[in-house]
């Protein structure tokens, strides 16, 4: 086995269980607004986080380069509020729960507090993928390391000449998702990642919710091609849906190990470079790295780089032993909690989703590569019978994720009704 294998496995097999309670982990980013259709203020933005641990109890976990709060924390529930990339996308990051519904009352309330003060300034939380008016604000990261490395990593795609890769590296400032952590064990965990990668298709005709208009796309999340054709889609191992089913751990870890590792640090100095798939780092002797003033620097590939590895799939195997599912849009409000119960259901029911998948008739007619369908079922307009056999397969797959949380027993079933009604179920 080779060195940066034996590094992927220390740190995403080390904290997965034999037989792990099944908590929820629940994230969801959304766009703040100018309700007047200009550029959010960052000053009322910045103002609210100074507000929140006054009326919430949070605790200020971290700040700006300017003594700003970006990171709150309830010391009780673990459950963290923070800016996402930019001053104008605010992050909810729960704490594990049992159940969908502890999630929603502590949703609830600070969404009451939050839309109650922006209110105040005309602002608000909206239920978009995309911030609506991305063109108006400035798209300027949080003035902190991690955020000011990402965006100008981000921007190095300007450097790169015979690409196809798109032309607005400032997305990390205004897309947003909605992102579900499930447990897993070491039993089950690629069982999970290679069932949900072949239900994709579904998903984008489910949960697309991020149209773009500054470009002539055709498809209903932007996310993908903003995520895909960006510096973090330099490797297609990278990111997004994977290329295929995995055969046993081996071979998951060796697609791992096509992906990038694209910054590292030194004495407290954050750098970036041009991304290195991880097979390959250890054995670079030098790279031409930046830092975040854009200077160069070489630095040497150490071991130690291996801990800030972080790959983007779509059924992502985290270093908590869960695994993260990064391919939904943020919803609209009144159906928040859709996505991670639909994950949810079908986790739980995961013997009868993967007797469904092997026979199921959407295959027999789309063919199974996992990628394309993904991107042929977000497209605006779906054929007659593309509608038809996506709408089937759809069905389907919520019947099954209903079943599943019927065996939880927690009604947790109510969270899928806007789903079902869509669909006609």
């Amino acid at each position: 086995m080779s060195r940066s294998v034996e590094l992927l496995k220390k740190r995403y097999l080390k904290n997965i269980k034999e037989e792990p309670d099944l908590f929820i982990g629940i994230e969801l980013e959304y766009p703040i607004v100018n309700l007047e259709g200009e550029a959010t203020d960052i000053e009322v933005v910045k103002d609210l986080f100074r507000y929140l641990p006054s009326v919430l109890g949070f605790t200020i976990e971290k700040v700006d380069d300017f003594g700003n709060p970006i990171q709150l924390l309830d010391p009780v529930s673990q459950d963290t509020i923070l800016f996402e990339v930019a001053y104008t996308t605010i992050e909810f990051a729960f704490g594990k729960a049992e159940s969908i519904q502890e999630v929603e009352e502590r949703f609830r309330a600070y969404m009451d507090t939050i839309q109650k003060k922006l209110g105040e300034s005309n602002h608000a939380i909206v239920g978009s993928g995309i911030h609506p008016y991305w063109e108006e604000n400035e798209n300027q990261p949080v003035a902190s390391a991690r955020y000011q490395m990402l965006m100008a990593y981000l921007s190095l795609s300007k450097k790169v000449t015979e690409s196809d890769l798109h032309q607005f590296p400032e997305y990390g400032a205004f897309i947003c998702g909605s992102q579900v952590q499930l447990d897993v064990s070491k039993s089950n965990f690629l069982r999970v990642i290679n069932a949900f990668t072949q239900i994709e298709a579904a998903k984008a005709y489910l949960f697309a919710n991020s149209e773009f208009s500054g470009a002539d796309w055709d498809t209903k999340i932007s996310r993908d091609i903003f995520w895909e054709e960006s510096m973090h889609g330099i490797y297609p191992e990278n990111v997004g849906v994977n290329a295929r089913l995995f055969k046993d751990e081996e071979d998951f870890f060796d697609y791992l190990d096509h992906s990038a590792i694209f910054t590292a640090e030194r004495d407290g100095q954050t750098y970036y470079f041009y991304p290195v798939q991880a097979r390959n780092y250890l054995t670079t002797p030098e790279i031409q790295a930046f830092t975040l003033n854009g200077d160069e620097v070489l630095i040497y590939p150490q071991e130690k780089d291996f801990q800030t590895h972080r790959s983007y799939q779509y059924q992502d195997l985290t270093t908590r032993g869960t695994v993260e599912f990064r391919s939904v849009c943020t919803q609209p409000l009144d159906r928040t909690f859709a996505s991670a119960a639909f994950h949810l259901g079908l986790l739980v029911n995961l013997d009868q989703l993967e007797t469904y998948l092997q026979k199921a008739p959407f295959f027999t007619t789309a063919g199974r590569d996992y990628k394309f369908l993904r991107r042929q079922f977000s497209k605006k307009q779906l054929t007659n019978e593309e509608e038809t056999a996506v709408l089937e397969f759809s069905k389907d797959l919520l019947i099954l994720a209903e079943e599943g949380l019927e065996k939880r027993d927690k009604q947790e079933m109510i969270y899928l009704q806007p789903l079902k009604e869509e669909l006609g179920l």
